[in-house]
């Protein structure tokens, strides 16, 4: 596999990194500090079942099944199988993604992975040849994942994020528990470094995402990602070349959570 440096080329604010605003509500300002106070002191594990014993049956997590999604998905699965998963096939996935899905999905025994795709309406007004990643890669972002994800959250009261500090300089200010536009959100795998994912990969024997050895350590949709150079970020292959570093599902309105591939 390639040697890959991560370094954070900081771009700006990418939304998604934006702490939690919190709320004026008084009751969701009291469950949050109850939370955060909860939180404190647990590990990944734990911060995972503070989650589903408090939001049992209103917490799912949004995957990529991408080239990290695996740490995450097995602490989950080891919790709840039952937890839903959001899955965002855009149509313009690698194969190797959709193939390695249906693999984590069997092994770890996950029963509720939604695969969410564009309305067909959308679809047709939209990008009716498929190409419109090629003239306008936010309207293509915008209709293939931030509104089938934003349709698919509703009802959800909160969100599980597989987010590192060690990403970008913003996130290295995260909270364990945050509240974000209408939801909790809980980043249980916060303190994690590569170090730390490549060796509970390796403890649990799990299967890497095939791209990963190819040379794409960030995985997302065909067109828009590359193989990454030795010396590069880990994200610097995803969308090469144009003033973007992410899909916008981690903005006001969509709350997307993968924290890798998306």
């Amino acid at each position: 596999m390639s040697v890959v440096t991560v370094i954070d080329r900081y771009r700006g604010p990418r939304a998604f990194d934006r702490a939690g605003a919190g709320t004026a509500d008084p009751l969701a300002r009291a469950k949050l500090a109850q939370l955060q106070s909860a939180a404190d002191g647990r590990d990944a594990r734990g911060v995972l079942e503070l989650a589903l014993r408090e939001f049992d049956g209103r917490a799912a997590v949004v995957s990529s099944f991408g080239a990290e999604s695996a740490v995450l998905l097995h602490l989950v699965a080891s919790i709840d199988p039952r937890t839903p998963v959001l899955f965002l096939n855009t149509g313009k996935l690698f194969g190797e993604t959709l193939r390695y899905r249906d693999r984590l999905q069997d092994l770890l025994g996950l029963g509720d992975v939604r695969s969410l795709a564009p309305h067909p309406a959308d679809r047709a007004a939209s990008d009716p040849d498929g190409t419109l990643w090629a003239r306008d890669t936010d309207a293509c972002c915008h209709f293939r994942k931030i509104e089938p994800l934003t349709r698919a959250l509703d009802g959800f009261a909160a969100q599980i994020t597989g987010r590192k500090r060690f990403q970008t300089r913003l996130r290295a200010a995260m909270r364990t528990v945050e509240y974000f536009e209408g939801r909790f959100r809980f980043n249980p795998l916060a303190d994690w470094s590569l170090a730390d994912l490549e060796t509970y990969v390796d403890a649990h024997k799990l299967p890497r995402h095939p791209l990963v050895e190819d040379g794409y350590p960030s995985i997302g949709c065909l067109p828009c990602t590359r193989r990454v150079r030795a010396g590069e970020s880990y994200r610097d292959g995803r969308w090469s070349g144009l003033p973007k570093d992410e899909c916008g599902i981690h903005g006001a309105g969509a709350q997307g959570v993968d924290g890798e591939g998306i």
